[in-house]
């Protein structure tokens, strides 16, 4: 298992999303829109559409890797 593990890439760190960011995804939903809003952090991200309003919950690391790009940052406090 140990000679396994060498042949890994190094884990990159995080992301660090806030609460507000504005982020735009490589797949679009299925009503069209590609921007969403981040609305709750930890292990999976909140997240609700730009466009219909739809909230979904998907694991950080699936938002990390279809990450296209942050088209507003919200505030560095978290929020409030």
């Amino acid at each position: 298992l140990a000679a396994d593990a060498r042949d890994l890439p190094p884990m990159s760190a995080p992301i660090p999303f806030r609460l507000g960011d504005r982020i735009e995804l490589r797949r679009p939903h299925p009503c069209g829109g590609r921007t969403w809003d981040v609305d709750r952090l930890g292990a999976d991200l909140g997240l609700r559409c730009a466009t219909c309003g739809r909230r979904v919950l998907l694991e950080r690391r699936l938002v990390e890797r279809r990450l296209a790009a942050f088209v507003a940052r919200g505030a560095e406090d978290g929020g409030t």
